[in-house]
């Protein structure tokens, strides 16, 4: 099914205060080839637990930069085992231990911090959409984290034409605590990501 910007402007107001289950359930009607993407930040476990308790076998797009936290390692691992999810792992073509001695980790004013950002997240990212080609991608972006995601809503069009699907979009840190304590879920906020540095800093994946 396709759906113009507008259309779906229109109906992110219609599904604004629908409980995210149920925005859920109404993506998956028409969905042929869902996915939901993950990097395993802080309240990701919300949407890893929401639509893969309604659909358990959906592809879970990982693309690990290589620099996440060890609290994030640790933590992904037990929200794989815990929710049992379909894990798909995209990692750049270059190790990590290369690129720390060719070029380090590029602060955001250098010009090699595009190139880096290219190599450690958005070549994986277009890799894993190109190979499972979904026409629905959900996402835990919310209102609030960036200009960009402020401009966004429930639903919205990826530059690929793919409708990203943002079920918690208009819920607050307190909502979601309270989510993952009514579903005995953890959550973990030692992250960083170099790509972004900044927490409201887009890398450019979702603009």
């Amino acid at each position: 099914m396709k759906f113009t910007e507008k259309q779906l402007k229109d109906l992110s107001l219609q599904l604004k205060g629908i409980p995210p289950v149920e925005i859920i359930y109404w993506a998956i009607q028409f969905a042929e080839n869902a996915v939901v993407t993950t990097n395993f930040r802080p309240y990701e476990v919300a949407i890893l637990h929401a639509v893969s308790d309604i659909k358990n076998d959906i592809p879970v797009i990982w693309c690990d930069t290589g620099y996440n936290t060890p609290n994030t390692y640790r933590h992904a691992e037990e929200v794989i085992e815990k929710l049992n999810l379909n894990i798909k792992l995209y990692v750049p073509k270059q190790t990590t231990a290369h690129r720390d001695v060719v070029m380090g980790i590029p602060g955001i004013d250098d010009p090699k911090h595009k190139l880096f950002t290219e190599q450690v997240k958005l070549e994986p990212f277009r890799r894993a959409m190109e190979e499972f080609k979904p026409d629905v991608w959900f996402t835990n972006l919310r209102k609030g984290q960036t200009a960009f995601r402020d401009e966004i809503d429930i639903l919205s069009l990826s530059k690929d034409g793919v409708i990203k699907v943002s079920p918690f979009y208009h819920w607050t840190d307190a909502q979601l605590d309270a989510y993952l304590d009514s579903h005995n879920l953890p959550n973990e906020h030692k992250y960083f990501d170099p790509t972004k540095v900044l927490e409201n800093r887009e890398c450019g994946l979702h603009t």
